[in-house]
């Protein structure tokens, strides 16, 4: 009887425990769709930035009727010089890079914000996309391939109802790989290889597989683990795991739809423990906004010392987020912040910080 006691024993515990392991890792996976699913949404919110930001700049230099007469009367020099103040003078006063250009109706390089070297190059061979505007008269902003794969927004010029060119600003997913970055995730943005003929000015960029690697601000940790991936796997899985990280995967698309390469996030195994339950995505959120309050920080004061009106508690909530490049200014600031406390404030500063911590999803 005994005996049979211990075997039905042993049996329940056995059970149990794989009953136990198989929900925790129902879980798991749960949590890591979640993440890949949220992965894709920001990614498609802070594109819709960046390409709302090119344009706007856009829109406002084919404003500009000292710039589109220079363009008329084809002053390549005048209008270099008025596009380069232009680009300067958003630079001084709000710390923004910008880069524009204005094309003529023959695809050739009229003036660029960043250089005078190639007015008059012919462009018609790497632009394809700008056919669309054979048969449109409205802006677009798209990922297009060009001679350097990037976001472009592009404003169709008409004077007196005559069309005369382009103007347009480009960005290249550098903010974008940043705010990834300032949240844990590393992002790396692909350009299928078969399109290395239009993409001139990427033969030198890093080739991974079918694709060569477009961003410049990646992180190189994650390189060697991306080498070994099967990416038709990714692709069609949409995540695998590699390394102590999960890899996500996302298509890119054109303006036209057709895919031209993917976007890839790595994120390490350990920064799932920022999520208690599947449906708990509050501490993704927190983390946003936690860098998107770090990067209103810089632009506000982004020649002084941006940190000496602000709490010690929201100095707090902030060091896990600042940029290497600020790190002694912001401690600096926080050190003399600090001192003003008693030992007990601190403490009761540093509960407050777990508290919040414990909600972004800490695994116990």
């Amino acid at each position: 009887m005994q005996k049979i006691f211990i075997i039905l024993f042993t049996l329940i515990i056995f059970i149990t425990i794989t009953i136990f392991f198989y929900y925790k890792q129902e879980v798991k996976e749960q949590k890591i769709y979640k993440i890949m699913d949220q992965m894709r949404l920001t990614l498609q919110t802070q594109l819709k930035t960046q390409k709302m930001e090119d344009l706007r700049v856009a829109l406002m230099l084919s404003k500009d009727h000292t710039l589109i007469d220079s363009l008329e009367n084809d002053d390549e020099d005048f209008g270099y010089q008025i596009i380069s103040d232009i680009a300067h003078t958003i630079q001084k006063n709000t710390g923004s890079i910008i880069r524009a250009q204005v094309i003529t109706k023959d695809l050739n390089i009229f003036a660029r914000s960043w250089d005078d070297v190639y007015a008059g190059m012919p462009i018609g061979d790497y632009r394809t996309d700008l056919k669309y505007f054979d048969t449109h008269d409205t802006p677009r902003t798209s990922i297009e391939v060009g001679r350097r794969l990037g976001i472009k927004a592009t404003v169709p010029v008409y004077k007196d109802e005559e069309f005369i060119g382009y103007v347009e600003a480009i960005s290249f997913f550098k903010k974008i790989t940043n705010f990834f970055s300032s949240i844990g995730v590393d992002l790396y943005v692909f350009l299928d290889i078969k399109h290395a003929d239009s993409a001139v000015l990427m033969m030198e960029n890093l080739t991974i597989g079918d694709y060569i690697l477009s961003n410049r601000n990646y992180n190189y940790a994650h390189i060697q683990t991306l080498k070994k991936i099967d990416f038709k796997e990714l692709k069609l899985s949409g995540v695998v795991y590699k390394d102590n990280s999960y890899i996500f995967y996302e298509n890119m698309k054109d303006g036209n739809g057709q895919t031209i390469g993917g976007f890839v996030f790595v994120l390490p195994e350990k920064y799932l423990e920022y999520f208690r339950n599947p449906e708990d995505d509050i501490s993704f959120l927190i983390n946003i906004t936690r860098s998107n309050l770090y990067d209103v920080v810089r632009q506000e004061n982004y020649q002084d010392n941006s940190y000496q009106n602000y709490s010690a508690n929201s100095l707090m909530q902030l060091q896990d987020v600042i940029d290497r490049e600020d790190r002694a200014i912001f401690f600096d600031e926080a050190y003399d912040k600090f001192d003003k406390y008693s030992k007990d404030e601190l403490i009761q500063m540093m509960l407050n910080r777990r508290t919040i911590k414990k909600i972004d999803g800490k695994i116990k």
